[in-house]
């Protein structure tokens, strides 16, 4: 991954399926702009056709497709993602959260079996995030709360073996681990304050 352009910031937040991660990142999303932050919230897959087109075929097909399809096409969608969305707000000054980011493809896809460095290679065109968190929740929890109508990774060996790749990052220290089995506030506050403290250092 190549370092971040610009003078903006960027953020992501990762996880499990089911994790609050999406809640997190528009409450981090508000809680800046109340601060006075130019901040915008961005999520992968990305509103774009091949992000579209992920959601549709890949994540609520009749199958789960084969893994190293679907992760040429999140690379494909996060090139455009990156490209589109990401570096023009950055290049503006401005704070950029994104709902999941290419961590996901690193834990989704290599806990399909799919070599890391691989997965890695073919992202080379994703920026390194300033700050990257993985909110922390067992599978056996975020089963429970997933909708009857799970997509096709929603299942508790599949997120199982997804949690043991996000827990390698954030050993790497690559990815903030962030206790998700609290309240909704407390997992903000603690999202808040790791970046507002980040934004201090090196603002």
């Amino acid at each position: 991954m190549r370092k971040t352009k610009g003078k903006g910031f960027f953020v992501c937040i990762e996880g499990l399926d089911g994790c609050g991660k999406t809640t997190q990142a528009k409450l981090l999303v508000k809680r800046l702009k109340n601060r006075g932050y130019d901040v915008i919230y961005t999520a992968e897959p990305s509103l774009g056709k091949i992000g579209q087109f992920i959601k549709k075929h890949c994540l609520h097909g009749a199958k789960r497709v084969s893994s190293i399809v679907e992760a040429l096409l999140f690379a494909a969608d996060r090139f455009e993602h990156v490209e589109r969305d990401v570096i023009p707000a950055l290049n503006e000054g401005k704070l950029v959260v994104s709902d999941r980011y290419v961590y996901s493809s690193l834990a989704y896809q290599g806990a399909a079996g799919l070599d890391l460095k691989w997965i890695e290679k073919i992202n080379e065109h994703a920026l390194r995030p300033d700050l990257a968190f993985f909110v922390d929740v067992k599978p056996e929890i975020v089963i429970k709360r997933l909708k009857p109508k799970k997509s096709v990774m929603e299942n508790l060996e599949t997120q199982r073996k997804v949690r043991e790749v996000y827990t390698k990052f954030v050993e790497k220290g690559e990815l903030t681990k962030i206790d998700g089995n609290r309240s909704k506030k407390e997992v903000s506050n603690d999202i808040l304050k790791a970046v507002l403290n980040f934004l201090e250092k090196y603002g």
